[in-house]
C-alpha cells in the first residue's frame, strides 16, 4: 500500500487550542475543578459488536491492521481499537448522518464539497464490506478477507485505493477511503471513544492529550513531552483504588 505508519502521521492533523488566563495562583491539597462538573461522553466499553456482523468486525479489525501494522513500539491498528471505534459510530450518529441535509436530489460531488451520496457511512459499510467479501471468496479460493496472508490483504487493499481492483455492487476506492479516515481517527481520538487503547497513539507521538496545562512545553518544538498522556477521563492511576 501507499500508506505507512509515519506518513498516517503526517496526514492526520491535531490542533491545539488555548485560552488566555489573565490570574495565576497556587493551589494545593485539591483539585483545580469539580469532579463530574462537565457531561463528558459516556465511555466505550469492550463487548460484543453493535452494528457490525462478526464477519463485518473481523474484516474491518484485519484492515485496520494492515492500514496500521504493529511494530515493536506500537500496537496495530486492531489492538488499539480502531474497529470497536468504528462499530459504536456506526451505531451513533454519524452511521445514522443526524444533523447532514440528506434529501435528493443526490448529484456528484468534488471531494472538497464532503459527502453527497444518499448512502450514510453505516450503508456505505454494509454495502461495502459484503461486496469486498464476495471478491475475496471468488478470487482467493473461498477465503474472507480476514483469512488471507498480509500479502493478500496488501494487494486488495492497494488495489482498491488505485482503482485496480473492482468491487460489485460497491465503489471499492471509496470504501477504502472512507476506511482509512475512520482508522486514522480511531487511532488518535480520545480513547472514551473506543479507540486509541491506553492511548498507544499519544504516545507514540508524544501527544499530551487533555492536560490542564502545557503552555511551558508549546514552543518546545523537537523535545519530547516527559510526561504520560491524560484523556477526557483522566488516567487509571488518579482513580481513588478502596482500601
Amino acid at each position: 500500500m501507499d500508506i505507512r505508519r509515519r506518513d498516517l502521521l503526517t496526514s492526520t492533523a491535531i490542533f491545539f487550542g488555548g485560552s488566555v488566563i489573565t490570574r495565576a495562583g497556587t493551589i494545593a491539597g485539591q483539585l483545580p475543578w469539580r469532579p463530574g462538573a462537565g457531561v463528558p461522553p459516556t465511555p466505550v466499553l469492550p463487548g460484543p459488536w453493535v452494528y457490525f456482523t462478526g464477519a463485518e468486525g473481523a474484516a474491518v479489525e484485519a484492515i485496520a491492521d494492515r492500514i496500521i501494522p504493529a511494530d515493536a513500539e506500537t500496537p496495530g491498528g486492531k489492538d488499539a481499537g480502531c474497529a470497536l471505534f468504528i462499530d459504536r459510530q456506526l451505531a451513533g450518529p454519524y452511521g445514522r448522518q443526524e444533523g447532514l441535509y440528506v434529501r435528493p436530489p443526490f448529484l456528484k460531488g468534488i471531494k472538497q464539497q464532503g459527502p453527497q451520496d444518499e448512502a450514510g457511512p453505516a450503508q456505505q459499510y454494509r454495502e461495502g464490506l459484503a461486496a469486498l467479501d464476495r471478491f475475496c471468496r471468488a478470487n482467493h479460493g473461498g477465503k474472507a478477507f480476514a483469512e488471507l496472508g498480509d500479502a493478500d490483504k496488501d494487494a486488495i487493499l492497494t488495489g482498491l485505493e488505485s482503482s485496480t481492483v473492482k468491487l460489485d455492487g460497491a465503489d471499492g476506492k471509496a470504501l477504502f477511503e472512507l476506511l482509512l479516515k475512520d482508522v486514522q481517527q480511531g487511532f488518535f481520538a480520545d480513547p472514551i471513544y473506543g479507540g486509541n487503547r491506553d492511548m498507544v497513539a499519544w504516545r507514540m507521538i508524544g501527544y499530551p492529550g487533555a492536560r490542564y496545562d502545557y503552555r511551558d512545553w508549546v514552543g518546545r518544538h523537537n523535545e519530547r513531552f516527559p510526561l504520560p498522556p491524560v484523556g477526557i477521563t483522566g488516567r487509571a492511576d488518579w482513580t481513588p483504588r478502596k482500601t
